[in-house]
């Protein structure tokens, strides 16, 4: 696949602490490093406080015409966390089976994992998910989305990200 022909991979850290310095995220590069390793040119991890500007860097990155966009970090409980209404806010049409499968993997390994509240959608040919914030969170989504990310991308106009086997 030429450069130019690559898709485009978005990653948002929604995380107050990571974003003023008062914790490192490892989060973000684990999707992008991800990414890259599938064949997509990734941009981020852009690291944002919890609140309005989650939203703002997902329609900036639609905007980018990004075929993916990853966010990690603000699906719980606590009353920062707002990443599914800023992912609900600017999608056109949900895809609740992505969420519901990377939920149900979770619980494979910790009953936290009911705890996300982590939605899934698209924005006009944009598909956007999000992971919990932990690693091991974003571990388990990566697993599930690599059985069906070239298949989803596809179905909204993106070619495959490489000609290389998701699984090695």
């Amino acid at each position: 696949m030429t450069e130019s022909a690559r898709r485009r991979l978005g990653v948002v850290v929604s995380s107050t602490r990571a974003a003023d310095g008062r914790r490192e995220d490892l989060t973000g590069p684990r999707i992008a490093d991800w990414g890259r390793a599938h064949g997509f040119d990734v941009t981020g991890p852009h690291v944002v406080p919890d609140g309005p500007e989650v939203e703002a860097v997902l329609r900036r990155l639609v905007d980018e015409r990004c075929a993916l966009v990853l966010t990690t970090g603000g699906t719980g409980l606590t009353a920062d966390d707002h990443a599914p209404e800023a992912t609900a806010a600017i999608i056109d049409r949900p895809a609740p089976g992505i969420a519901e499968a990377i939920r149900a993997r979770g619980l494979l390994t910790t009953p936290h994992a009911a705890l996300s509240r982590g939605t899934a959608g698209i924005s006009g040919t944009t598909l956007v998910v999000n992971l919990a914030g932990s690693t091991g969170a974003v571990r388990e989504g990566l697993e599930v989305l690599e059985g069906f990310i070239d298949h989803a991308l596809e179905q909204l106009g993106h070619g495959r990200a490489s000609d290389r086997p998701l699984h090695t």
